[in-house]
Order: structure tokens, then C-alpha cells, then sequence
């Protein structure tokens, strides 16, 4: 029985480094707990593949409070990454904070190698962009964004048929993002108080809903800009949000394609779906797995039930894992990638000129 083990111990001592350590789980800390989708890494399942090793939150009855719901030590927290970086050194780092503090990560992390995960979208402008895009380089870190219908089994779907020319050409993209409002929803107090700040936000339902659309659409038309961007801003509930927009309706430009963003905080419910037409047929995600199709010759619509992606395309933090890892190469066309997000805030700073000066704006 000696020899098998003989055996064993002599392939493990010539494996090579990375192989053996491949299933360690990829050291992370979150920066920032204010916005709500931190219950998302803070509450995940324990599956071996992240691990968070720092959490920073300056607000510590915040910290105490979301650290005590998810059952994590108060041994982790540290009021700011100066503190965090003296202790420990993550791989990675995923931001949860106002979008106006990305650029406050992207600037103490990229220096020490320290890849980065933001909530979508990357910026507030393409100043802070531009800025951000620059150190990642300079750097040579992952700058990568999160959205939630990146991991949605039904948009990879709609892609992959189209690149089948299942509907033909693109000819029209609506993409409809949004819910009653975060006030109407119940989002925490220290998330409303930067989501409803024109300067800490960048903008309303714009910005927290019109990221979707405009990360999709330039996914969809592989990376390629619009030509012109013309959008219509309102505040259909000043008396609730004073500051920023709470509707807003942006149209894309291509040359033989138009993209529609629709992004409000009035809905009756939330909703998150993308509409594509074809010159012979059309395509609907209404949800993560639920995909409607009709083409050219059928009679009716087409309900389709997909199942979920697998890992690690299911998952923000198992993708990341993966990219720090070197499991995935990340793409320029990709949804998560720096390339994709720089479109996605010109296309949203566009937007926001065009509403400001009621004119279409033709970027460059």
C-alpha cells in the first residue's frame, strides 16, 4: 500500500506551483458597505473560491450592523484602505460605494497590484474615467464592472443568436431598466443619501438605470460607439428626489441599428429586460432565464426557459476569482470589461449633455 502513496507524493513534488495552489480561494476585501448590493458578496455562500479578508466602512454602526446580519468577525473591519493595506494585502477589491469613490480605489489599489471590481457603472464621468482607465494600464490591473444582467443566461443567449444571424441584422434594441423608485423600495438610508446626490452619483435614474442599457447595447454592437446620443431627463417626482432625474429615455444611434434605454424610478414593479429586433425576427429576454423569440415563418411566439449559466459565469465573484486566477481572459467586448464600461460612461455623460442642452450629441 506504500507505493501508491510513494506515487502520489512524487507527481504532487513535480507539479508546478500555480497547479497546486489553483484552488486557493482568491483573497478580497470590500471597500465600502453603503450600497446595497454588498449583501450580495457579504451574504454568499461559502463555495472555497473568494475569500474576504478586509472589509472598509468608515460609518461603524453600518458595518456593525450588516457584519452582524452575515455573521462575520468585527475583526475584519478597518476604517479606511490605508488601515487595511498596512495589515493585509488582498488580490482583489470590490467597491461598494458611492460611484464617486471609485476613483478613490482605483487609486490606492492599482499602485499595489491590487485588481479591482466595481458596482456598475465604473464612474461618474469620463473624467474620473479616464483617470481610472489610466492607473489600471499604468498598472496592469483587472478594472472590471459588475452588473446584474451580466450573469443573465437569457441576454448570452439573445447574443449568441445573433451572431447565428437567427433574426438577421439588428435593426432596434430596447432595453427597460427600473422600479418604483429606491425611495419607494426601501433602499437603506446610507445608500439613498449619494444614489439621490447629483455629484456622488453623477445623475438619477440615468445613472442607476441607464448603465444597463448602454452596457448591453455596446456588448451587442461589439464594442462599437454610437454615433449621436439624444436623451430626455425628468423629474416627474421632485418633491422626492429634488436633485437628480427620476426618468429618463436615451436614444443610441448607429449606422443601420437604434438602441433604446429606458430607465425610470416610476414603475408600478421592477424590471429588467432587453427587447432585440432583426430584419427577420425578433428576440425578448424578460428575465435571467425566460427568452421569447418569433421569426420569420412561425405563426407565434416562442417561450423558452433556460437554464441557469454555470460557473463561473453565474457569479460576479466567481468570475473575478477566475480573472485574478488567470482562469478567464477577459475581452475587450466583454460586459464586464474597462473597454465596454468607457463607452458605457461617454454614452451616459452624452445623455446627460443632450437632456442639459436639448440636442442631439455626436460623440467622438
Amino acid at each position: 500500500m506504500r507505493k501508491p502513496t510513494f506515487v502520489f507524493f512524487t507527481i504532487v513534488l513535480f507539479l508546478p506551483i500555480h497547479f497546486l495552489f489553483a484552488q486557493s480561494p482568491v483573497k478580497i476585501a470590500v471597500v465600502g458597505l453603503t450600497h446595497s448590493h454588498v449583501n450580495w458578496i457579504l451574504g454568499r455562500e461559502d463555495i472555497g473560491d473568494v475569500e474576504i479578508v478586509g472589509i472598509v466602512e468608515p460609518n461603524k454602526s453600518l458595518a456593525k450592523r450588516l457584519m452582524s446580519k452575515h455573521h462575520l468577525s468585527e475583526e475584519l473591519l478597518y476604517p479606511d484602505m490605508k488601515s487595511l493595506f498596512a495589515v493585509v494585502k488582498p488580490e482583489a477589491v470590490t467597491a461598494f460605494g458611492s460611484i464617486y469613490e471609485h476613483l478613490e480605489v482605483v487609486e490606492a489599489c492599482a499602485p499595489r497590484g491590487i485588481h479591482v471590481m466595481v458596482e456598475k457603472p465604473l464612474a461618474v464621468s469620463m473624467e474620473h474615467a479616464k483617470k481610472m482607465a489610466d492607473l489600471a494600464r499604468k498598472h496592469q490591473i483587472h478594472l472590471l464592472t459588475n452588473y446584474e444582467t451580466t450573469w443573465y443566461a437569457s441576454n448570452h443567449e439573445v447574443k449568441k443568436r445573433l451572431k447565428g444571424m437567427a433574426i438577421g441584422p439588428v435593426r432596434r434594441v430596447i432595453v427597460n431598466d427600473g422600479h418604483e423608485g429606491p425611495m419607494e423600495i426601501g433602499v437603506n438610508q446610507e445608500f439613498l443619501d449619494w444614489l439621490t446626490d447629483p455629484v456622488l452619483n453623477g445623475g438619477g435614474a440615468v445613472i442607476d438605470f441607464g448603465c444597463y442599457g448602454a452596457n448591453l447595447m455596446t456588448w451587442l454592437m461589439d464594442g462599437q460607439k454610437p454615433i449621436s446620443v439624444t436623451a430626455e431627463l425628468k423629474q416627474i417626482k421632485p418633491d422626492i428626489y429634488p436633485k437628480v432625474d427620476d426618468e429618463a429615455t436615451i436614444l443610441l444611434e448607429y449606422p443601420n441599428a437604434q438602441g433604446v434605454i429606458q430607465a425610470s424610478w416610476n414603475w408600478p414593479f421592477s424590471r429588467k429586460d432587453m427587447e432585440v429586433y432583426g430584419k427577420t425576427g425578433y428576440m425578448v429576454a424578460k428575465n435571467s432565464t425566460l427568452l421569447l423569440s418569433r421569426t420569420e415563418g412561425q405563426k407565434q411566439e416562442k417561450s423558452e426557459n433556460l437554464s441557469k449559466r454555470g460557473n463561473p459565469y453565474n457569479d460576479p465573484f466567481a468570475y473575478l476569482a477566475a480573472v485574478v486566477k488567470g482562469e478567464i481572459q477577459v475581452e475587450a467586448e466583454d460586459l464586464s470589461s474597462l473597454e465596454n464600461n468607457l463607452v458605457v460612461v461617454e454614452i451616459l455623460d452624452a445623455a446627460k449633455e443632450s437632456a442639459k442642452k436639448g440636442k442631439r450629441v455626436y460623440l467622438k
